[in-house]
């Protein structure tokens, strides 16, 4: 196996990818090949893929704001998990946002993602109950559940 910084030549595999994994929440335009671009050329450091065979069996989208790390859309290959490959893609990740000066990370998941919620908590992440997690929609988009 071979991690490798995202490209987007490599959207249309990791697109697919996303969609074989129960639990992740999509939308047409934040993980469109535009929106998904715009993310690369901001974080072109911290965006990584696992690949075997020269097939994408796992990926994971990390960026940041100047201050805080942030993860999406983690995902491996159903028939490759539980090989460590998840765990060597967040380690890249944190790495990469280490290096560029950040000191904390973040991230979000679906209470019904029994499976990531899971992972995250062994990989250190820990759950904020002082929290309340508040988005607003600038432009109307359509959510793809997976």
């Amino acid at each position: 196996m071979n991690v490798r910084l995202m490209t987007i030549n490599d959207y249309e595999k990791v697109y697919e990818l996303w969609l074989s994994c129960a639990g992740l929440g999509l939308n047409n335009l934040d993980d469109s090949k535009e929106g998904i671009e715009r993310f690369l050329n901001r974080n072109p450091e911290t965006c990584f893929v696992a690949e075997t065979e020269q097939r994408i069996i796992g990926v994971i989208i990390a960026g940041n704001d100047g201050r805080r790390g942030y993860i999406y859309h983690t995902a491996v290959e159903p028939d490759h998990r539980h090989q460590g490959i998840a765990t060597e893609l967040v380690n890249k990740a944190m790495e990469a946002l280490k290096a560029l000066g950040i000191n904390k990370t973040a991230l979000v998941v679906f209470s019904n993602n029994t499976d990531g919620n899971i992972f995250w908590e062994k990989n250190g992440f820990t759950s904020r109950q002082d929290l309340i997690y508040r988005n607003k929609t600038i432009t109307e988009m359509i959510r793809i559940d997976t």
